[in-house]
């Protein structure tokens, strides 16, 4: 990969254009492109053995991996796969974070005169279990394409699915933030609630950023 990477223009070039076109886990896409470009080199290798110059050797290389419109789909099927993957990850250990949260919301100052007003107290419920059900979802999403998909074919709209889960997750995780922060300027205990609201502020932050790269990698054609 060394020597003949170096110098093989139609190689570098096609890896280049490989690379702008697919989107998806940066180490998962890294070693992907790693591989087709050990794979281009050793064809290389192979044709320059057998007496071809290097320059011609390298141009039907590359033809014989395929064009880009070719590649780039099945390519991207496994990268978005990745992708939903890590936001279903990113939902399914944060989530319970997010009903952690608004349990100590719930519970802190039980004995005190200050206690979560009724609205509050409902908002802790529906986030909790919008927390709750993105979180089976994501559990769900981690079997079907892990071990089950030896046996079960991953649905066209799975990522599609999960990059909206991990959106609601977030924004679910976004709104306890604001309500979190505004109860500990109210409660008796507020470094506990603060630190709860700090939590789930972390928790938006994984799960909108993966959430958004999910979406992104929906969107993209393919096979």
């Amino acid at each position: 990969m060394s020597a003949i990477s170096r110098q093989a223009g139609p190689i570098e070039d096609y890896i280049a254009a490989l690379t702008a076109a697919l989107h998806g886990p940066a180490r998962i896409k890294a070693r992907m492109i790693e591989e087709i470009h050990d794979g281009l080199a050793d064809t290389v290798k192979a044709h320059t053995r057998e007496g071809m110059a290097y320059q011609r050797a390298a141009h039907q290389a590359v033809g014989e991996f395929g064009t880009l419109d070719e590649l780039v789909p099945s390519c991207q099927r496994e990268l978005t796969i990745a992708q939903a993957r890590h936001t279903a990850r990113a939902v399914a250990l944060t989530a319970p974070l997010l009903v952690a949260c608004w349990y100590l919301a719930w519970t802190t100052d039980h004995d005190q005169p200050w206690q979560l007003p009724h609205t509050a107290q409902l908002l802790a419920l529906c986030l909790a279990g919008v927390a709750s059900v993105a979180a089976l979802l994501a559990a769900a999403t981690l079997a079907a394409t892990g071990t089950l998909a030896r046996w079960l074919p991953i649905p066209h709209q799975l990522p599609l699915a999960v990059a909206w889960t991990g959106t609601t997750a977030s924004v679910a995780m976004a709104v306890a933030t604001l309500a979190l922060a505004t109860a500990s300027v109210l409660a008796t205990n507020w470094p506990l609630l603060a630190f709860a609201g700090a939590l789930a502020a972390a928790s938006h932050a994984v799960v909108a950023a993966s959430a958004r790269a999910c979406r992104q990698c929906a969107r993209l054609p393919a096979t």
